[in-house]
């Protein structure tokens, strides 16, 4: 990925964003367009553009977003559970292309989502 995308922005300051989280490795912060009350995206700092585009090299990363998504949803007080999510190419809903993780929750979710 050459240009900056708009979550690496969010990330550098030069657009504001509401951060819940902030560690070495990723960011989550509130979605703009919540999709349920609580939405927050957790955000690697590495631009990979998709996960399947993320290498063998990522898997740490990969299981850190996990986790920190997992710690906000406690933090926010989602005892009664959320849904993760990750979209993969404009089929899957990809709007931006920088991997990210949605963590959605604070209400009964449906199934199958769209």
């Amino acid at each position: 990925m050459t240009d900056k995308t708009l979550f690496q922005k969010i990330i550098d300051g030069e657009i504001p964003g509401t951060f819940v989280h902030q560690d070495e490795l990723c960011v989550a912060l509130r979605d703009i367009d919540p999709q349920a009350p609580t939405h927050i995206l957790v955000i690697p700092r590495k631009p990979i553009a998709r996960i399947a585009e993320a290498g063998e090299e990522d898997k740490e990363l990969l299981g850190h977003l996990l986790r920190t998504a997992a710690e906000v949803a406690a933090a926010e007080g989602l005892t009664g559970g959320y849904r993760i999510v990750v979209n993969n190419g404009p089929d899957g809903g990809e709007s931006v292309p920088h991997l990210h993780v949605h963590l959605l929750g604070g209400r009964a979710l449906t199934w199958p989502p769209g």
